[in-house]
């Protein structure tokens, strides 16, 4: 550490303080002395502890303490900026020349001025609080929408001393801070009166110190708390009850909990991405099989995507959601006997009766109907061994809830269109492909029988042999009867048949130029 004689002024409350140095953000935990050098040194934790050196202590001696062994530093305090207030920040980031002006719906001419403005965007900015008190609400009376994501606050105080004074304020952006907890958050509730949308994403915080800020929000709608330190939910007690959305993406959740905020009256949308969820013990025990739960009462969107969800029975509790008509489910693990993405597609449309919209898809009712039909015929093996009938032993009824439902609306699959499920696999190894030639009359189709897993390079190349073009000349689209009148494209030539979902019976179109 080297010295510094210049020593600029520091707050009497520094301790507790934001503070940014070099781009970094950090808190200051110590102000004074670390001998043996002269001169007063800050002792601040970083946001980003790679940035820092050690734990608080140097020499043996422990100044300050830090969350991880390596998050601290010791800075002078020429080298930290301590931040401007609200309105310096305004006028730092919305500079108008005096001479612009824009015409109103009337015909008037009228200036530019920072009274007009309905949003007001700081990320990123260095503001540490409100500033000289009430001249917010004269200077930005319309602001609706606010962002302070990244910026040197350090406590709610700070946040409800600006907002506050914003009386139209619906939409508040505070992701990437930490902010000091208050002790009666409820009677700063006047200063979010009409906040509706709140962002509180990669700000370190718990589900209980959420739950404990909630009086402040009392008409909160939206509510996103992505990459925070949550773990396990605990149940909002007379808080959250407005709210239609939330998103959990990003923190780790404790499998059991989910269930905790279940009772949420108005929660529509949820997103339990990047969440590390399975799932495997989540039951709606108050519904049996196929019956509807009265748990997310009014849930109609659910995002699960890039979780470890590997079980079909988990598919099975969601259709007892008796609002859910939005599901997305990518990048899980869960598989179909035969390895086929889109046949794992069918499956979860089948098992989801009521669904609008898979993986950010909308359902066709001709895929739908393709796809119950299919998951009709694909377990009749299993129903007639449980039975048959509409009375099927209670296993095969728990594992397929929907399959007498979907007897009563297309009636019984017949034995010869069942699909063996240990034949099926190999079977849907091989694709019965018909390749088609519209440029030319006078060629008749060819059928071939194809490896799911052959490349489109190795299609081409057998086209070659067939038909003696340069695989380079071919060009190939194919079309699906589920999808009469649309003609895919096949752009790559390093992809699998699977890969497009081309199945038996579709027609490989096979142009030249």
């Amino acid at each position: 550490m080297g010295v510094d004689h210049t020593e600029p002024e520091v707050p009497e409350d520094a301790v507790g303080r934001r503070v940014s140095c070099d781009g970094e953000r950090a808190t200051v935990r110590y102000v004074g002395s670390v001998p043996p050098t002269a001169g007063l040194w800050l002792g601040v934790e970083w946001d980003n502890p790679e940035r820092g050196k050690h734990d608080g202590s140097h020499n043996g001696v422990q100044y300050f303490t830090c969350r991880h062994p390596k998050g601290g530093s010791f800075v002078r305090p020429a080298k930290v900026s301590f931040g401007v207030d609200y309105l310096t920040a305004v006028e730092q980031q919305y500079v108008y020349e005096t001479d612009k002006s824009y015409v109103d719906w009337e015909g008037r001419s009228k200036k530019l001025s920072h009274e007009m403005l309905t949003s007001v965007l700081l990320c990123g900015c260095e503001v540490n609080g409100s500033g000289p008190g009430g001249e917010i609400r004269k200077k930005t009376p319309q602001v609706q929408w606010l962002d302070l994501s990244k910026t040197l606050m350090s406590c709610w105080e700070d946040v409800s001393s600006i907002t506050q004074q914003l009386d139209q304020l619906e939409g508040l952006q505070l992701s990437s801070n930490r902010l000091r907890l208050l002790s009666e958050p409820s009677s700063h509730s006047g200063a979010f009166l009409k906040l509706k949308t709140l962002a509180l994403n990669s700000c370190d915080l718990t589900w209980p110190q959420i739950l404990e800020c909630a009086p402040m929000w009392p008409q909160l709608e939206v509510l996103s708390v992505e990459e925070n330190d949550i773990t396990e939910l605990q149940r909002p007690e007379g808080v959250l009850q407005t709210l239609n959305t939330l998103s959990l993406s990003g923190n780790t959740l404790i499998q059991d909990s989910v269930l905790k905020i279940a009772a949420l009256p108005r929660l529509e949308e949820l997103n339990l991405s990047r969440t590390g969820l399975t799932l495997t013990d989540l039951r709606f025990d108050d519904a049996a099989p196929g019956s509807l739960t009265a748990m997310f009462p009014a849930l109609k969107n659910l995002y699960l995507d890039h979780n470890n969800i590997a079980e079909w029975r988990v598919v099975d509790e969601f259709a007892k959601l008796p609002s859910l008509v939005k599901f997305s489910c990518l990048g899980n693990r869960l598989a179909s006997k035969d390895g086929n993405p889109r046949t794992a597609t069918q499956l979860m449309i089948a098992k989801l009766g009521r669904l609008v919209v898979l993986n950010r898809c909308e359902i066709h009712p001709d895929e739908r109907r393709g796809a119950e039909l299919d998951y009709l015929k694909m377990f009749g093996e299993e129903w007639l061994k449980a039975g048959g009938g509409l009375q099927p032993d209670s296993t095969f009824t728990c594992q397929h809830p929907r399959y007498l439902s979907l007897i009563d609306k297309y009636g019984a699959p017949e034995e010869g269109e069942l699909k063996k499920q240990e034949a099926f696999a190999l079977k849907n190894q091989l694709l019965k492909v018909v390749f088609v030639f519209p440029d030319d009359a006078e060629r008749k189709p060819i059928e071939k029988k194809l490896p799911a897993s052959m490349v489109i390079q190795k299609v081409k190349g057998l086209l070659y042999r067939l038909l003696k073009v340069p695989a380079v000349d071919l060009k190939l689209t194919y079309t699906s009867p589920k999808k009469e009148g649309t003609e895919f494209e096949i752009g790559n030539d390093l992809k699998s048949l699977q890969f497009y979902s081309i199945e038996a019976g579709d027609k490989v179109l096979v142009r030249w130029s």
